[in-house]
């Protein structure tokens, strides 16, 4: 049976430094920081999300700091995505290298990539980002007092993940969560979900001589698709348990419920719902403002908040 995955939901991924993340991602790539809450596996570490102004799905980065915590540095490889892209308008690339290049950070131009052309740059943890010039993104982007609609990031534009084969990706992708191939290189095939546009894809890099991944600070965790509802979501899972995937149990995660499995290249996925979203524990315009917990924390708010860092954004 073929899943009516909806395109990306959220990336995910380990940094270093809480300020240093705010910093990067509000100040000077313009992202609504969505929600302030923890980690939900482990209460001691922040867990932003970051997005338009709602922060709909397929629009969402968020991110886990975790220095002073012990977590090593990690290493791009096989099994792992090596790359987030965010979809800006084709008009702003030369707005955006100027701004990256004002603020210290270097971004390598790349031209004509499925005829389309991007920057890349790094975050100050290492992880590897992408502004993909895009025609037509009709999202609505969240805007600053130094970032109009011209310039601003309209959401996720694809992740790029690396595997040593093409074939059972493929097979799973296309065959049970709805893909389908639209367009292809020497090295790069670009995967889409409920059509061909930005927030959709997936480019799977295929490198057989490619290093294992290894998951730490620098590095996304996982990747998460959107399903339209629970009941979905169950059908997918029980699939995938056929399959011997293996999917976690369904995870409150407050703003969406998820399960996660290895794809058999070794890329984490998540399949998240697009309910409740974020304004369930805060009105609109506050969304960030304050730390959320989820209701089993709340008793140990006190202690929570003592080992959590002081921010600023």
């Amino acid at each position: 049976m073929v899943h009516p995955i909806l395109g990306l939901h959220h990336v995910t991924a380990t940094v270093n430094d809480a300020q240093a993340d705010l910093d990067f991602c509000v100040d000077l790539l313009g992202m609504r920081l969505v929600k302030k809450t923890v980690n939900f596996d482990n209460h001691d570490v922040y867990h932003f999300y970051y997005g338009t102004e709602r922060g709909e799905p397929g629009t969402i980065w968020t991110t886990f700091p975790y220095k002073g915590k012990g977590v090593r540095t990690g290493s791009k490889g096989a099994g792992q995505v090596v790359t987030t892209s965010f979809s800006v308008p084709a008009a702003s690339l030369a707005f955006w290298q100027t701004r990256l290049r004002e603020r210290g950070v270097e971004a390598k131009e790349v031209q004509g990539r499925f005829g389309e052309d991007a920057l890349q740059f790094a975050d100050p943890s290492g992880l590897w980002f992408e502004l993909v010039g895009t025609a037509g993104d009709p999202r609505t982007p969240w805007t600053t007092s130094d970032i109009s609609a011209d310039s601003a990031i309209r959401g996720l534009h694809s992740v790029s993940m690396s595997v040593r084969q093409l074939g059972a990706t493929h097979e799973l992708l296309t065959g049970v969560l709805g893909y389908s191939v639209v367009d292809e290189d020497a090295h790069r095939t670009r995967f889409a979900a409920n059509g061909d546009s930005p927030g959709h894809a997936i480019d799977v890099i295929v490198d057989p001589d490619a290093p294992s991944a290894l998951n730490g600070i620098g590095t996304v965790h996982h990747v998460a698709m959107a399903i339209s509802n629970s009941d979905e979501q169950a059908r997918l899972r029980e699939e995938l348990l056929g399959l011997g995937l293996r999917p976690t149990e369904v995870r409150d995660r407050c703003y969406f419920q998820s399960i996660y499995f290895r794809e058999p290249g070794g890329v984490l996925y998540e399949v998240a719902t697009v309910s409740p979203g974020f304004t369930v524990d805060e009105p609109l315009p506050e969304l960030g403002h304050g730390l959320k917990l989820p209701p089993w924390e709340e008793p140990f708010r006190p202690a929570i908040e003592s080992q959590l860092p002081d921010v600023k954004y």
